[in-house]
């Protein structure tokens, strides 16, 4: 299963700016993190009212079977912090 690909999915019809989706993923020493872009005002709907959509995001990626032999784990950021 491709892990970028699942979020790329669960996440497109949620926000107005598809385009503007980048999954970075990269490995730290304990987790295989993937890095969630989205444009600034598509955020709080990823984020949610009291961060409950980001955790049923979180829920359905780190339920997946990984190919990694570490843990998955998601961050979520938006434009404006990665440009930093």
């Amino acid at each position: 299963m491709d892990i970028a690909a699942l979020i790329k999915a669960i996440v497109t019809p949620l926000v107005t700016h598809p385009d503007a989706i980048v999954i970075t993923p990269h490995e730290t020493e304990d987790y295989m993190a993937f890095d969630l872009t989205v444009a600034p005002d598509d955020v709080g709907r990823i984020i949610g009212k009291q961060g409950r959509v980001a955790q049923a995001i979180r829920t359905i990626v780190y339920a997946v079977k990984s190919p990694y032999s570490k843990r998955v784990r998601l961050n979520i950021l938006d434009a404006s912090h990665s440009e930093q």
